[in-house]
């Protein structure tokens, strides 16, 4: 038996378990029961929503994204769901494939989630997959900053929940849509939970991202010139981020690569997201006349409303994929 250890607990999130809850607990009391859906906007949702099949959540801090990300986690309807899919990218790690993981437990300090080794090894017979190190699955936070949020809305029936941790390397178009291809049959079944760990925007120099708009023209900011004349950098940003949530709903695996190779805007989950859209292109390619899925954003946050060209941000966002 193989424990993933909570190595970022301490630092990214509290590894006082009562403290740790205490947090949780609020970010989610603090989400109202119904609130309106911002991508596209007009429409009012109650949660938690049936037919949740995915959340895009952040995987920041608890202290920038802990609030955001409770948006997402109180989508979920967590009566049905008994194995949880938890995809993100790898920060660190060179990857080319997605990797599974080897390990058989992941720690939280509230205590381990079970790793559905069975669903790990018929994955590994059906398709090409990279498998993680211990020290790789350790050193990434994409997948760790989710687990504690897992174990809190499942805390009532965490024994019977398993984990299919997924960590997505830099992947091609075709790789997103081979991968989404073989994770369709898991999506739809309504005891699966898909869990999109992303952040949106960094922004700033260091993150070698300085991209604004205004005006229709888009151009790289300098770090010595002054604020722009225009809208402030932060809306520009919000822009962006906002366009790409957009695309995201169209539910096309096609127009977000379009949206990324136009833009390059530095969303370090893009590759999570676009296996999601590939799965869903999988489940509908051939079913135009089906009810479509339902993918909406209901939360936007900014680390720093960012006026200097010297400044720097990164942006949290949370959504779910609803299936009829």
């Amino acid at each position: 038996m193989t424990v993933r250890q909570a190595t970022h607990a301490g630092s990214w999130y509290s590894d006082d378990a009562e403290q740790l809850d205490q947090e949780l607990q609020r970010w989610l009391d603090d989400v109202p029961d119904e609130i309106p859906e911002i991508v596209p906007s007009g429409e009012t949702c109650s949660l938690p929503i049936n037919g949740t099949r995915a959340i895009i959540a952040p995987h920041a801090g608890y202290s920038y994204s802990g609030p955001n990300a409770a948006y997402a986690y109180k989508c979920v309807d967590t009566e049905p769901i008994k194995r949880v899919f938890l995809l993100g990218p790898s920060h660190h790690a060179h990857l080319r494939k997605c990797a599974l993981s080897q390990c058989t437990k992941y720690a939280t300090p509230f205590g381990n989630i079970q790793v559905d080794t069975e669903m790990i090894a018929k994955l590994k017979t059906e398709g090409e997959w990279d498998v993680m190190s211990t020290q790789v699955d350790e050193d990434e936070h994409s997948l760790e900053m989710h687990l504690p949020y897992i174990y809190k809305i499942f805390e009532h029936k965490i024994d019977k929940i398993k984990l299919v941790p997924i960590l997505v390397g830099n992947l091609s178009q075709a790789d997103e849509l081979y991968y989404g291809d073989m994770l369709a049959s898991c999506l739809h079944p309504d005891e699966n939970l898909f869990i999109i760990s992303s952040d949106f925007c960094h922004w700033g120099h260091r993150f070698n991202y300085t991209y604004y708009k205004d005006d229709g023209a888009s151009r790289r900011l300098s770090a010595r010139q002054p604020p722009p004349d225009g809208q402030a950098i932060w809306e520009s940003i919000r822009q962006l981020d906002y366009k790409g949530m957009e695309v995201i709903t169209r539910a096309s695996n096609r127009d977000f690569k379009r949206y990324m190779e136009k833009t390059s805007n530095t969303i370090c989950g893009c590759h999570p997201i676009g296996v999601l859209l590939g799965a869903i292109r999988a489940l509908y390619y051939d079913d135009a006349d089906a009810p479509g899925p339902r993918l909406r954003f209901i939360k936007y946050d900014q680390s720093n409303r960012v006026y200097s060209p010297s400044d720097s941000s990164v942006s949290y966002v949370s959504g779910y994929l609803q299936l009829p």
